[in-house]
């Protein structure tokens, strides 16, 4: 019978297993923004398995997530029909809520306004029904925009404000680069470009740590038409040139056509018409074939001005009344009035339903109240005197733990500043006795010999040599004992410390070396402190990697990188000299002692080498 029993559970597991393994919906909404094409693949495959199962939510999920890609592609009526369908039959309410957010998305790119505005309530509704927070501030955002379309900008900035606060709150970023970039447009309408610029690069720093393709996209557009408008139209081409370019490569053809209008208008504006007229018949193809209302309004405009920049003043006047036609077309669908209308529609019964909700809530306090107050008459005498007694003896005990605690943790304090400043006075003291003691009697040996070496001046070259590595010797000895007292004299060493002293350590070095360039990058921005130890050791192993590629890599350029990776300190010294086979050649002390150092503090050191390609040794220890 057990046997039975696992047979069937495992025989149900693999049943589930194999069914999961056919919804790709997450996959593909997780990775549609890098590739959509791919996202459409996994979608229909999921979309053929669940009509097979007859499984009609996943049809709907699966059908409006399509709809969320193809919108992303620029197919706006595809998405739209898609969306359509899963509201069909769905009975899930966030499948309806994203079905109808999708669909206004398309109908205010396709420049159906009164429908755009008529969906996104819909699923606001739905969504503060369910108090998701984050996707209320989305549909405020979306309905935002639409109010900014039809220029009802104190109305736009009202909604956009609800957005960005919410997703400040929530620190969703791409919620916050959107709202940025929408409150720039608004901005830019108005007038205030420095204001809108100020935004718009501030969406652009956000979507390029997203890494949203799609968003940086629209980022460099916008930051585009800005510099348009302040009259930097080499910059304002430059930035519309470089989003087109992105757009085509994530296949978002719809947004192309918002580039090449750009781009067209600067050129016609500066009267580089012949130039223009490519960008506008592309972006004419594109908008009319994906249908987005706003960039074929724009083509058409722009060839009406290429025409009228050509003296061909019959061609002009024709587009300017297909415009004229056009957009009239466009402010009968986008009724403001109706707009209005719907929205305090939509205020009135949310209101309403709110009030009622109120009044239920009222009803049941007000009979808890009475109940309560039953218990709390009876109750009240008793509890008065014995909280009286326990409060008093409560506060007197209080008083007594905090005067106990004040004291131990001013005797703590006392504490640590007492051995902090035993510390220091002893680091500060073995520092002055090394400088006085040793540093002078190091200096006089240094004298002595130079004297030595002037007195002996008949002396064989043999002895002459001997002293001067004796003097060498004791100069470098020197120089390493202020390094030590820098370290000492510090309970910590921070970045531009150890930067400082590698700069100064290499100033010496050029003078030593003519014939090497030496460059040195610091690219780590935040002031990281490491301990006097790590410091030392740090600087040691660098004037060691330093020091043997003057010596011995007969290199003509040595390059020192300090950065930060993870939360990691890593210094790179690379030169370009003959370099070595780290399998065959033997490491010599000075090496062995590199790797003791950085294993003294947890760090490591890589040595890369090949002859004739340089070497690279990067030191590597956690900030």
């Amino acid at each position: 019978m057990k046997k039975f029993t696992i047979l069937i559970f495992f025989l149900a597991w693999v049943n589930l297993f194999s069914q999961s393994k056919q919804d790709y919906n997450l996959e593909a909404m997780a990775s549609y923004k890098e590739n959509q094409l791919k996202a459409i693949k996994l979608l229909k495959k999921t979309l053929k398995f669940a009509k097979e199962e007859k499984k009609i939510e996943l049809i709907s999920l699966t059908k409006n997530n399509l709809g969320i890609v193809l919108r992303d592609l620029g197919e706006f009526k595809k998405a739209k029909n898609y969306s359509n369908e899963a509201l069909q039959f769905t009975s899930d309410s966030l499948v309806k809520a994203s079905s109808y957010i999708n669909i206004g998305a398309c109908n205010r790119k396709l420049g159906l306004y009164k429908d755009a505005i008529t969906n996104y309530l819909k699923a606001l509704e739905i969504y503060e029904a369910k108090k998701s927070l984050s996707r209320i501030a989305t549909t405020n955002n979306n309905i935002a925009i639409v109010y900014s379309y039809l220029n009802l900008n104190k109305k736009s900035i009202e909604y956009y404000n609800k957005a960005k606060n919410t997703f400040e709150n929530l620190n969703n970023k791409k919620g916050i680069s959107q709202t940025y970039n929408n409150i720039a447009i608004v901005y830019a309408n108005e007038g205030e470009l420095d204001t809108s610029l100020k935004n718009f690069r501030y969406s652009l720093q956000i979507e390029k740590k997203l890494n949203d393709k799609k968003g940086i996209a629209e980022s460099l557009n916008n930051v585009g038409s800005i510099h348009y408008y302040l009259g930097a139209i080499d910059s304002s081409i430059y930035y519309f040139n470089k989003s087109a370019n992105l757009e085509r490569i994530i296949g978002n053809f719809a947004g192309i056509s918002a580039s090449y209008n750009n781009i067209a208008q600067v050129l016609l504006e500066n009267k580089r018409t012949e130039e223009s007229k490519r960008y506008i018949d592309s972006a004419y193809v594109f908008a009319k074939k994906y249908q987005t209302s706003e960039d074929i309004e724009s083509a058409l405009l722009n060839y009406s001005e290429y025409y009228e920049n050509s003296k061909n003043y019959n061609k002009s006047l024709i587009y300017h009344k297909k415009y004229l036609k056009f957009k009239d077309s466009l402010a009968e669908k986008s009724n403001i009035k109706i707009l209005q209308e719907l929205e305090t529609k939509y205020q009135t019964e949310k209101k309403e339903k709110e009030i009622v909700i109120q009044k239920e809530e009222l009803l049941k306090k007000e009979l808890e109240i009475k109940n309560r107050n039953l218990y709390a008459v009876l109750l009240t005498s008793a509890l008065i005197i014995l909280g009286i007694v326990f409060f008093s003896i409560y506060k007197k005990n209080q008083l007594k733990r905090k005067q106990l605690q004040k004291e131990v943790d001013l005797n703590d304090a006392l504490f640590v500043i007492k051995t902090q400043n035993k510390l220091q006075e002893q680091r500060l003291r073995i520092s002055r006795d090394l400088h006085d003691n040793i540093g002078s009697q190091l200096t006089f040996i240094i004298s002595s010999i130079d004297n030595l070496k002037y007195i002996s001046k008949d002396a064989n070259s043999k002895l002459k040599d001997k002293l001067s590595r004796i003097s060498s010797f004791t100069g470098d000895t020197i120089h390493q004992l202020r390094d030590t007292i820098w370290a000492m004299n510090k309970s910590e060493i921070s970045i531009e410390d150890l930067h400082a002293r590698i700069l100064s350590f290499i100033e010496k070095a050029k003078i030593a070396t003519e014939n090497i360039k030496f460059d040195i990058k610091q690219e780590i921005n935040e002031n990281f402190t490491l301990t006097s130890l790590k410091g030392m050791n740090v600087f040691r192993v660098t004037q060691e990697a330093i020091n043997n590629a003057i010596k011995y890599a007969d290199a003509s350029k040595i390059n020192i990188s300090i950065s930060k990776n993870n939360n990691n300190l890593k210094i790179s010294i690379k030169d370009n000299g003959t370099g070595f086979d780290i399998n065959t050649v033997e490491l010599g002390n000075g090496l062995s002692n590199m790797e003791k150092r950085m294993n003294e503090i947890d760090g490591k050191i890589n040595i890369s080498s090949k002859k004739n390609s340089g070497t690279d040794i990067q030191i590597i220890c956690k900030l």
